[in-house]
């Protein structure tokens, strides 16, 4: 069975099962202790190790095995013999190396150096150090001749940096350090080169200068300056000559639009080599005028998005990462308005050598198996060697227990002793890898490494982990128990990892418990306890609510919480994620906050969290403070005109609610000083107003700002604007002309304001004329008043009347006209031809024919019936008059009289009314009602209750409504559940007030139905209920014996004595004493009259023998007989037949000693009985 090691640098990581599923389990310090291992690197420089040196030298090594290994060094592939440089120590308990190079040269270190750590049972080995020293060496000193260039040529300006240890970072810079602007037309390259797209007269400078920064050193050097001068083509023809022996002139042409070229790379392709995991830099600079743009693509697939950057302006591709899916062609593009050029660059991906899977350590016990797999990847696919202890495996000793296959080696049936530390070496031409693994073959017994009864807590619903850390060699095998050891756990819902580790996926209540680990192998076994608490989870039942308060008022946030009772909870607020302000404020209780007087300051998101030792529940909601918005500032007047201006204002801050509109209003101080009236409104997402104004008025404004909360206080009122004066815009509003009597004509209007005068000296022109009679307008002109009377006129006469402004300035507008009438008289004529229709008992149709229009002599508003009842057309009903009126609006010539009363005489009549009054009533008509349903009957009552008989008197109807022609009785019993009983009915005359009814029943109530008819039909029903009486000597024997006080104490004292007669029984029975026989069983006749023998308590004389034993609870005479009296008084009579003993309801005991004295034959042919009551029956009449 395999087993494997989790980590170099962790000793005795055991895996359990399957290595790719197994999880770690750390050792106990004190089992290493006693326990051999091979030496392991745990710490060593890199590869690459570049130092500085103006600094000592230190080359980490460090190792630990058991015992501790011992170091030594090689350089260079041969021994380094630390003992004979006097300047290179090696540190106390390490291989780490330390190099004093004071007053030595560092080249005399530089090489490659490699570890060894050995102690008896492997040796290991580091990787192999390069030591190489920083350089930066010196800019070669060199004159820059000054560059004259024609504008828009191209031009690259050279740095060619010295070499340095690492490369040194290019950067260019003017006199003054201050970095070049660099853009799409002027870029550095990866090089360190800058590069000209085309040149500008502005790229005339003398500070060109390129730094090279040696980052490891921290040293910055600089290239001698260049400089360089632009010249359109007219001034490079006045400077050539004088320049031409002197200086280098460089240009290529004239500065006409040309197509891009590509400045790097050169050609249509060219091909680039990178290798795995480093950076992909691909570059494309282009000249041309215009500035070229420069783009990229990918000519077989994309580009990985989270990898790719374009930098200097497009110009440079960078991948990041670089994978082998990167390989291809990528195509950079040039551009501008006259063409287009292309370059395709080919990437190929090679790969040094990287771990697909490290050699793991192998902790083994003699005679198992194992494997150590080295598996590496690369481009070209990299070679793979093994060695032991540092030695080519194929030079060290032979083991047959050892086999090599490629990236493998195989043990089988490993013997003590063979431990040894082998190393895998992978390489390609790119670079190597090294990595170390142990074998350690051991012989342990099974130790359990978790603690004792460690006691476990989880949430219900959250996953349990119970660990059963253990050591042992061979790797001992675990199993889990829970409380008794019935079955091991195995399968849902328990999961068992291959470290031992016991997992609960979702653990419930009954998941609690003790949990027994049992680690076991070939050598022994151990065993540990640990416990299981499932704890009820945190819960917040009652979130914080989002609110929303104005300032000043109190805010509380509940959150109620639910918690295991065990767990003790802390409860925290938080305001915005960090803690509540130091502010007596803020009151936290149990399950609430409060803030009082909240500020502005206040608002934000507030958090309760409720934490336990084992988890935590938290909510949030948000606080946001609001208040009226801050008064507008800086009102200000502009664009202003004779009747317009505008206004402008800075709104105030809106206090978390946003404004809704602005109110803008004004004073006039000119008419209303001091009074304040609203303008216009305007949405709050403006900060101006254009407003329409009004002639002679001062103006002054004020804007205030409404938002969800309320208005704002006004704003500082603005300065005064003032408009001139102008004749009226508008006339009095509300215009009216009608009459208060029938010769007058008043003509009223609504005053203005001095706001709507326009101007001082405001009067009003009043205009009437008689509509289509006169053609010319009657005028007055009249002031300070808001109507005016014209007398004289006719009734009731259409007029065209007109009101219109005057100031000092003007006249108003044409005034509009207004129809009015003179006043109105009352009518003059009453309706003719007055007719009635009567539809029903109750409903009649006036008919009239409607008045001439003239003879109203007024607006008709309508016409009036006044109706009443003269009498009731039968002679018992009184005489009365009640009168009534119906109001008929309009230009009506019928109605409707509703509510009238049936077999009635009425009288009416009708009028005509106008806004005056009403006019003469027609001569009064008459109308008769027809039969109704009578009303219900003024009374009934019940008198003269018998045993069988009942008297009912009534009165008749109030409301006869026609002559009634009878009664109607109906009557029907009622039982105490109000269950009733059939209907009887009876017919009865209508001069009768009262019939008795013969032959009830006796102490029964019943329920009387009674109306009135007419030959219209019945009316309403009145009811009522009576009963009759019952016999006094039938009801002395109805009462109920069982309520009666003497009765109920009786029946106990019965019950009491039967009980302890039982008693005292039973007892003599247990005793096992016999029963003697006085007479014999056929000489008694009644067993009613036997004496009771108090020594025994039996009933005359019982045999004992073992035919004829007694039934439990009872008792059988000789002959299994039992006789019974004549009397139908005896207590036996109410016993059940089975015979059970029982309490009846008035908590008498009867049943064993009572009961019926019939007989039943038997199997055996034997008869059986109870016994008879004891009690004398006399006392029990009653029951009858």
């Amino acid at each position: 069975m395999e087993r494997t090691r989790a980590r170099a640098t962790v000793f005795l990581m055991l895996f359990l099962g399957n290595l790719g599923n197994a999880l770690e389990v750390p050792l106990d310090p004190k089992v290493l202790e006693g326990l051999p291992q091979p030496p392991t690197i745990t710490h060593q420089s890199p590869k690459d190790f570049i130092i500085d040196p103006r600094e000592n030298i230190v080359i980490h090594c460090d190792a630990k095995g058991k015992p501790h290994p011992s170091f030594s060094w090689t350089r260079n592939g041969t021994h380094f013999d630390i003992d004979q440089d006097p300047k290179v120590t090696m540190r106390p308990h390490s291989g780490t190396l330390v190099v004093d190079i004071s007053g030595e040269k560092v080249e005399s270190y530089e090489g490659v150096y490699q570890c060894t750590a050995r102690n008896e049972h492997g040796t290991a080995v580091s990787n192999n150090i390069v030591i190489r020293q920083s350089r930066s060496p010196l800019w070669s000193k060199e004159r820059n001749e000054p560059i004259i260039v024609q504008e828009g040529v191209s031009l690259v300006l050279q740095c060619r940096p010295p070499a340095g240890l690492p490369p040194p970072i290019i950067f260019w810079m003017n006199i003054n350090f201050q970095r070049l602007p660099q853009s799409s037309r002027v870029s550095q390259a990866l090089n360190g080169d800058l590069y000209f797209s085309n040149v500008l007269k502005e790229d005339s400078r003398n500070d060109y200068i390129c730094y090279a920064r040696f980052p490891h050193t921290q040293t910055i050097q600089q290239k001698q300056p260049i400089t360089v001068t632009v010249l359109n083509l007219d001034a490079i023809n006045e400077t050539v000559a004088a320049l031409y022996n002197e200086t280098d002139f460089l240009s290529d042409g004239s500065a006409e639009e040309r197509r891009p070229t590509f400045l790097i790379p050169s050609g249509s392709s060219s091909s680039k080599m990178v290798l795995r995991g480093q950076v992909l830099e691909l570059e494309c600079i282009a000249e041309g005028l215009p500035t070229p743009e420069v783009s990229w693509s990918k000519v077989s697939g994309e580009f990985p998005a989270k990898r790719t950057s374009f930098l200097h302006f497009q110009k440079t591709l960078r991948i990041v990462d670089v994978s082998e899916a990167d390989a291809g062609e990528y195509r950079c593009t040039a551009r501008n308005r006259l063409a287009s050029v292309h370059h395709t660059i080919r990437v190929t991906v090679k790969a040094a050598p990287y771990w697909i899977s490290t050699p793991r350590n192998l902790v083994l016990a003699p005679r198992e198996r194992g494997n150590l797999i080295c598996r590496a990847s690369g481009t070209p696919k990299p070679t793979i060697t093994w060695a032991m202890n540092g030695i080519p495996i194929e030079n060290s000793p032979k083991d047959p227990s050892r086999k090599v296959e490629g990236d493998t080696i195989i043990f089988e049936e490993v013997q003590t002793g063979s431990s040894a530390v082998y190393q895998c070496h992978a390489s390609n031409e790119y670079g190597y890898l090294l990595s170390n693994a142990f074998v350690n073959v051991l012989s342990e017994t099974p130790r359990v490494l978790t603690p004792a009864n460690k006691v476990y807590q989880v949430i219900r619903n959250s996953r349990a982990l119970l660990d059963c850390s253990s050591f042992g060699s061979p790797i001992p095998k675990i199993t889990w128990f829970k409380d008794s050891r019935s079955s091991t756990l195995d399968g849902d819902p328990y999961v068992l990892h291959e470290n031992g580790t016991l997992e609960i996926h979702v653990a419930q209540a009954l998941n609690s418990g003790k949990y027994t680990c049992v680690a076991r192998n070939s050598l022994g076994i151990s065993e540990n306890h640990v416990y299981l608490e499932v704890k009820e989870p945190t819960r917040i039942l009652k979130q914080p609510e989002y609110m929303v308060v104005q300032r000043n008022r109190n805010v509380v946030f509940e959150c109620k919480v639910k918690h295991d009772p065990s767990l003790i909870p802390t409860m925290t607020w938080v305001k915005d994620n960090g803690e509540l302000p130091d502010d007596e404020r803020f009151v936290v209780d149990s399950d609430s906050l409060t803030i009082t007087d909240v500020t502005e300051n206040d608002s934000g998101t507030y958090t309760c969290i409720m934490i336990t030792t084992l988890d935590q529940d938290s909510a949030s909601a948000e606080l946001t403070v609001v208040e009226q918005p801050d008064p507008p500032t800086d009102l200000e007047l502009t664009d202003q005109k004779p009747r317009s201006v505008q206004l402008t204002w800075i709104p105030g801050d809106e206090h978390n609610s946003p404004i809704h509109m602005f109110v803008i209003q004004y004073a006039d101080s000119l008419h209303h000083h001091g009074h304040w009236h609203n303008l216009t409104v305007v949405p709050g997402f403006k900060t101006t107003a254009h407003l329409k104004l009004s002639p002679y008025v001062h103006y002054t404004f004020r804007v205030l700002a409404l938002n969800a909360v309320g208005l704002s206080n006004p704003s500082l009122p603005s300065r005064v604007y003032k408009t001139n004066p102008s004749a009226p815009d508008e006339n009095p509003s509300g215009v009216d002309g009608f009459g208060t009597e029938h010769d007058n004509l008043v003509i009223s209007w609504k005053p203005m304001s001095g706001h709507q005068a326009n101007g001082p000296g405001l009067q009003y022109k009043v205009m009437w004329r008689q509509k289509d009679v006169d053609k010319e307008w009657t005028s007055v002109t009249v002031a300070n008043v808001s109507k005016f009377m014209v007398s004289g006129t006719p009734t009731f006469t259409p007029y065209e009347v007109q009101v219109q402004a005057i100031n000092d300035y003007g006249i108003g507008p044409e005034p509009a006209v207004v129809t009015g009438h003179s006043g109105e008289d009352l009518p003059m004529q009453a309706p003719d031809n007055v007719q009635v229709l009567v539809l029903n008992s109750s409903l009649a149709e006036v008919h009239w024919e409607p008045v001439p229009p003239k003879t109203v002599r007024g607006r008709l508003k309508g016409y009036k019936v006044y109706y009443w009842r003269e009498r009731s057309l039968h002679k018992h009903n009184p005489h009365h008059v009640e009168q009534q009126v119906l109001t008929f609006s309009g230009n009506k010539s019928h109605g409707i009289l509703p509510g009238l009363q049936p077999y009635s005489l009425y009288l009416f009549n009708v009028r005509v009314f106008n806004g005056k009054g009403e006019g003469p009533a027609s001569s009064n008509q008459q109308f008769e009602t027809p039969e109704g349903v009578p009303g219900r009957p003024s009374f009934l009552r019940i008198t003269n209750p018998n045993l069988d008989s009942l008297t009912l008197e009534w009165g008749p109807p109030y409301d006869r409504n026609g002559r009634l022609t009878g009664y109607t009785l109906k009557y029907q019993t009622v039982n105490i559940s109000d269950v009733l009983g059939p209907v009887e009915e009876l017919a009865l005359p209508a001069n009768e007030t009262s019939v008795t009814l013969l032959n009830l029943k006796y102490s029964t109530r019943y329920k009387f139905y009674f109306n009135a008819k007419t030959g219209q039909g019945a009316g309403p029903v009145v009811t009522e209920e009576a009963a009759t009486i019952m016999d006094e000597a039938m009801a002395a024997r109805q009462v109920d014996i069982a309520t009666q006080g003497w009765f109920i104490g009786l029946m106990c004292a019965i019950a009491l004595l039967i009980l302890v007669l039982l008693i005292i029984c039973f007892i003599q029975r247990n005793k096992g004493g016999k029963y003697p026989v006085k007479e014999k069983e056929d000489a008694h006749t009644d067993p009613e009259f036997q004496p009771m023998k108090e020594d025994d308590c039996t009933f005359g004389e019982y045999s004992d023998t073992e035919d004829h034993k007694p039934l439990k609870g009872s008792r059988t005479p000789s002959n299994g007989t039992v006789h019974r009296d004549n009397s139908d008084d005896s207590l036996v009579d109410y016993g059940g037949d089975g015979g059970d003993g029982q309490f009846n309801e008035d908590g008498s005991f009867i049943g064993q000693y009572s009961g019926k004295s019939s007989a039943r034959d038997t199997a055996g042919g034997h008869e059986s009985s109870e016994a008879p009551s004891p009690v004398n029956t006399s006392a029990m009449n009653s029951f009858v």
